[in-house]
């Protein structure tokens, strides 16, 4: 069950990833919800996922703290 999460927490990510604001809120809920190896694997993707995309850069500091 938790391996659906995580993907669906990821394809959510990805869908409002046109949106800084939007993304963070998504990755709030998401930090709610994960276990804590999934937030590392997360933690991860979100590394890969934003070096493409520099204005998410600061959702970073969510995940972080």
């Amino acid at each position: 069950m938790s391996k659906i999460m995580y993907d669906y927490t990821k394809s959510v990510l990805e869908r409002v990833s046109f949106d800084a604001s939007l993304f963070c809120k998504e990755l709030e809920k998401a930090i709610k919800m994960l276990l804590p190896y999934e937030m590392e694997q997360l933690r991860e993707w979100l590394e890969n996922f934003t070096m493409e995309k520099p204005e998410l850069k600061q959702c970073l500091l969510i995940v972080n703290s």
